[in-house]
C-alpha cells in the first residue's frame, strides 16, 4: 500500500512538471522540428518571412583545439621574486573557446604575405604599403656582439617552415587574424559548393578590392553575385528568392561559416596553458602551476631530458654536445616538444605570445570575474549619406605606424569602413592619488587618466630615416593603452617565466625575436548541462 502511494505521488509530480513547463513539444531534445514561434510561424517556413538557418553543432577548424570553459585560479601561486605584484591569485570563469594547437608558423604567415602580394601587388603605388607593412621584422635577429644569419634565413628558408613566426608586432598579428577569418570562410564556402573552386585561377576575380571578404558576403553585396553558386546556396539555406535573401540578411550566414579568428585574451591563454581539465578529482583541481621537475622526461629516450625550449642558465641554451637537454639553441619546430594535457603545443617555452589585452598592473576582478578582458573597443560600420555602407578603397585607407616607420593597413580595399564608438581600455583605471604625482593630487581633476605613458609616434623624415616624434604631454606613468600583455616563456627566458601565471608587457607597434602568437575562436558549449568525466 505504501509503495502504491509512493508511485502515485511520483506520477502526480511528473504530470505537474510537464504541465508547468508548457506541455507538448518543448521538452528536452525538441529542437527546431517541434518549435513554433509565438507568431505562429515555424522556422524556415517556405511561405514565411524569417529564415533562421539550420542548427548544427559547431565544428572545430583544422589546427584548433577545443577548450572547455570553467572556473580556475588565475595568477601566480608562488613567490613573486620579481616584485612586480601584477599577478596576484584571483578566481575567474572562462567560457568555452578554441585555441590554436600551435603558434602561427613561418609557413602560415608566408601564406598571408603571398596572398597580399597577389591581390594587392606592391608594384601598384596605391597598394605599396599593404604588403610591406605586413612583413615581419627580420633585422631583430642582429646582435652587436653575436654572429648569426637568421635575419636572412629564418623566415624564408624552408627548413624553418614550421618554426614559430617572430618579429610580428601585435598590430600585425591582429590584421593576420582578420585575414584568416576571410580565407577560412572562403575555403568553407568552396567546400560547400557555394563558391567556385577555381576562384583563384580566374585572375579577374581576386584583384584589389574585388577579393572575397565576409563583409561583402554577409551583406549580399552585388560584387559577390558574380562567383557565388546561387543554386547551391539555396539548397544549403532554403532561401530561394531575392526577397528571401534580403530578409535573411538579419541572421548569421549559416552553418558553413567559420567563427571569427582573434588573439586569445590573457585569461583564456593562461587557462588553456594550464590544461587542468584532466588534472582533477570530481570538482577539485589536483594542482596548478607546473614544477620544473615535471618539465623533464621520466621514461625512454626522453628520460632526464628537458621537454620544453628555454634557457637553462648563463650561456646555456641547449645543453652539452651529445647530451642536449632541450636540443634547441634558439626557436624550434612548433611540435618538437610534447603538448600539454589537452593537446596544445608550445605553451611552456619556445616563444612567448601576444594576447589581446591592454596591460595594467592590476586585473580588476572585482568588477568582472567572467571572461575578463581589458581592451574592449566596439566598432560600427560607417554609413554613407544614403544609408549604404562605406567601402574602403585606395583613397580612404587608414594606417598604424610601426616602430621601424612602416605603415600597417587597418583595413583592406573591399572591406567596409569602421569607426571606434567607445574605448574601455581606461575603465576603472584608478585615481590620481595612486599615480606618480600623488603629492600634487586633486580630486577636482575630472579628466585625469592614471595610465598615460608617452605616445610612441614614429615617422619617416625627408631623408628616409625613422624618427620618434617628441611627446610634450604631461605624463604620470610609463604605461599606456599601446602596451599589450605578453604571456609564456621563450627560448631566451629562464624557467621562472614558464609559469603560465607570469605576465609581461610590450609595445603593440614593435616585433621581437622571442614573441610569437597563436589564434583563438569563440565556441558554443558542446556539453549541455553537467558533465562528470
Amino acid at each position: 500500500m505504501k509503495k502504491l502511494k509512493l508511485f502515485s505521488l511520483i506520477a502526480l509530480s511528473s504530470t505537474l512538471a510537464l504541465t508547468s513547463c508548457g506541455g507538448s513539444g518543448t521538452g528536452k531534445g525538441g529542437g527546431t522540428k517541434s518549435f513554433v514561434s509565438k507568431t505562429g510561424w515555424k522556422p524556415n517556413e517556405k511561405q514565411g518571412w524569417f529564415f533562421a538557418g539550420k542548427q548544427q553543432e559547431q565544428k572545430g577548424w583544422p589546427g584548433m583545439v577545443y577548450v572547455e570553459g570553467g572556473t580556475f585560479t588565475m595568477g601566480l601561486v608562488k613567490d613573486d621574486v620579481m616584485h612586480d605584484w601584477n599577478n596576484s591569485p584571483r578566481r575567474m570563469q572562462v567560457s568555452s573557446f578554441y585555441i590554436g594547437e600551435t603558434e602561427i608558423t613561418n609557413y602560415e604567415y608566408r601564406e598571408y604575405l603571398t596572398w597580399l602580394k597577389y591581390v594587392f601587388p606592391p608594384s601598384d603605388p596605391s597598394f605599396k604599403e599593404i604588403y610591406n607593412g605586413a612583413l615581419p621584422d627580420t633585422l631583430l635577429w642582429d646582435n652587436k656582439l653575436s654572429r648569426n644569419d637568421f635575419n636572412e634565413t629564418y623566415f624564408r628558408d624552408a627548413n624553418y617552415d614550421y618554426y614559430p613566426v617572430v618579429g610580428v608586432a601585435w598590430a600585425q598579428a591582429n590584421r593576420y587574424c582578420e585575414w584568416l577569418t576571410d580565407r577560412a570562410n572562403e575555403k568553407a564556402l568552396m567546400n560547400a559548393g557555394i563558391i567556385a573552386k577555381d576562384l583563384y585561377i580566374n585572375e579577374s576575380n581576386n584583384q584589389g578590392g574585388t577579393a572575397f571578404n565576409m563583409d561583402k558576403f554577409k551583406s549580399n553585396d552585388p560584387e559577390m553575385q558574380g562567383y557565388i553558386n546561387e543554386q547551391r546556396r539555396q539548397q544549403k539555406t532554403g532561401i530561394k528568392t531575392t526577397n528571401q535573401r534580403l530578409i535573411a540578411a538579419n541572421r548569421a550566414p549559416g552553418a558553413d561559416m567559420v567563427t571569427k579568428f582573434r588573439l586569445p585574451s590573457e585569461v583564456e591563454w593562461e587557462y588553456a596553458a594550464l590544461g587542468m581539465e584532466k588534472n582533477r578529482e570530481y570538482n577539485m583541481y589536483l594542482g596548478k602551476a607546473p614544477e620544473i621537475q615535471s618539465l623533464r622526461g621520466t621514461k625512454g629516450k626522453d628520460r632526464g631530458m628537458l621537454l620544453e625550449n628555454f634557457k637553462q642558465g648563463q650561456g646555456d641554451y641547449s645543453g652539452l654536445p651529445g647530451w642536449k637537454n632541450d636540443g634547441s639553441a634558439k626557436t624550434s619546430d612548433v611540435r618538437q616538444y610534447p603538448s600539454n594535457a589537452i593537446g596544445i603545443y608550445g605553451m611552456y617555452g619556445n616563444v612567448a605570445e601576444w594576447t589581446a589585452d591592454v596591460y595594467r598592473p592590476i586585473v580588476d576582478d572585482e568588477y568582472s570575474d567572467f571572461n575578463y578582458y581589458r581592451g574592449n573597443a566596439p566598432q560600427a560600420i560607417v554609413r554613407n549619406g544614403d544609408g549604404t555602407y562605406q567601402m574602403v578603397d585606395e583613397t580612404n585607407m587608414k594606417y598604424d605606424t610601426l616602430r621601424d616607420g612602416r605603415l600597417v593597413a587597418r583595413n583592406l580595399p573591399g572591406q567596409y569602413s569602421r569607426e571606434t564608438i567607445a574605448n574601455y581600455a581606461n575603465f576603472r583605471d584608478g585615481d590620481q592619488q595612486s599615480s606618480l604625482s600623488y603629492r600634487n593630487a586633486s580630486d577636482s581633476v575630472s579628466s585625469y587618466n592614471m595610465y598615460n605613458g608617452a605616445k610612441q609616434n614614429f615617422f619617416v623624415d625627408a631623408n628616409g630615416k625613422v624618427k620618434l616624434q617628441k611627446d610634450t604631454g604631461k605624463r604620470t606613468s610609463q604605461i599606456s593603452n599601446d602596451i599589450r600583455v605578453v604571456k609564456g616563456g621563450s627560448w631566451q627566458d629562464s624557467a621562472y617565466w614558464l609559469d603560465p601565471g607570469q605576465r609581461r608587457y610590450k609595445a603593440e607597434n614593435a616585433g621581437y625575436g622571442w614573441i610569437g602568437f597563436r589564434v583563438a575562436q569563440d565556441a558554443s558549449s558542446k556539453n549541455k548541462g553537467r558533465t562528470r568525466r
